[in-house]
């Protein structure tokens, strides 16, 4: 094996010192594994443990040290953006699996932009991170190779496009919740329903709006694109896609919204029209967010477990770490429809409502 490392211990270097990098490569093993052989843990098979540590005797290998002394583990959380309630529940998930684990967790969050992703990369490497989750985000090709030469284990949730690096993925049974959020409208006799789109960028937010048509389609109801207006998750989005919707000459009845922020704006909408939920709109949404039950309305959604997807995504990753293979490279958690106080039955054109759906 072609060594990146001297007789004299220089090569790729970090400050002056020998990189684990260089190590694991010379060793033909994960920067995780030479990273847990540095620090003591146990959780190495003992050829492999013998193996490095003698690559790190050969070539004078010291540990880094600072402030707090030697390096701790930790976990990388990368997200897209921060300012999203559903962002501190995946968080949470994310935290309590790592605080029983004994690990840290680092969070950052990149705007889907070179100059924060690129700067995340060399904070990644000074650290040496056992593992980073990456939660929607989109990385340059060149920092996904990055990641897979420094042999880092990932954890995609909710990804964008298909999953890079062959990671394992995350998720919820989006599909089935667009499916039941649009199942319950018509159930209720909805026949015109709006849809506030989230990011076409996400497979999370495609499969919502495939099992929102599914729906209409399976009860006879044709697309109508006028119907189906552009979003971004966040309240804002919601807003004006509700605006939009009220400005058709023929409104619709209901809003299914891709999340519940964007419900949330188009509710806004409604309010300062003056018109009511659910008297005289029915508004769903989509993921549950702790404060929904206290809307209002309180607010009809679909549930989908983002703390429990935190919990996985870490367990996923920490088990890479350790060397397992992930159970399934694509694992999805259910959601469940969440009925409250912000969906009914269509008004009728004299102001009351109907009871059931109109017949066939």
């Amino acid at each position: 094996m072609t060594s990146d490392i001297d007789a004299t211990g220089n090569g790729r270097r970090d400050g002056g010192r020998v990189t684990i990098t260089a190590i694991a490569r010379e060793a033909g093993v994960s920067v995780p594994t030479v990273s847990r052989v540095v620090n003591g843990r146990s959780d190495v098979a003992p050829q492999t443990r013998a193996r490095v540590e003698e690559l790190l005797r050969r070539h004078g290998y010291r540990r880094r040290t600072g402030s707090g002394g030697d390096r701790a583990a930790l976990l990388d959380l990368v997200f897209n953006d921060l300012d999203s309630p559903w962002a501190v529940e995946i968080i949470r998930g994310v935290e309590e699996v790592a605080h029983e684990a004994g690990v840290g967790v680092v969070v950052s969050a990149i705007h889907d932009r070179a100059g924060p992703a690129r700067q995340w990369m060399r904070n990644l490497r000074a650290r040496t991170s056992d593992g980073v989750i990456l939660v929607t985000s989109v990385l340059e090709p060149v920092l996904h190779a990055e990641l897979h030469r420094l042999g880092v284990p990932i954890v995609a949730v909710d990804p964008a496009g298909s999953p890079a690096l062959d990671a394992p993925t995350i998720g919820a049974t989006n599909w089935a919740g667009g499916l039941a959020a649009t199942e319950h409208l018509l159930g209720l006799g909805h026949r015109r329903i709006g849809f506030i789109a989230g990011p076409p960028r996400l497979l999370c937010s495609r499969a919502r709006m495939d099992g929102h048509r599914a729906a209409l389609a399976a009860a006879g109801v044709p697309v109508s694109e006028e119907l189906t207006v552009p979003g971004d998750f966040y309240h804002a989005a919601g807003f004006a896609g509700g605006n939009r919707l009220l400005e058709l000459p023929e409104r619709p009845t209901a809003v299914f919204a891709s999340s519940d922020q964007m419900a949330l704006g188009a509710i806004e909408a409604l309010r300062q029209r003056g018109l009511r939920v659910p008297q005289d709109m029915s508004v769903v949404g989509f993921d549950d967010l702790p404060e929904m039950r206290w809307a209002s309305p309180p607010l009809t959604t679909v549930r989908q477990p983002l703390a429990e997807m935190g919990k996985m995504a870490a367990r996923t990753v920490l088990g890479q770490a350790r060397g397992e293979a992930p159970d399934s490279p694509r694992l999805e958690l259910a959601t469940e429809l969440v009925i409250r106080a912000s969906t009914a039955p269509p008004a009728t054109p004299t102001g009351g409502t109907t009871t059931g759906p109109p017949p066939d």
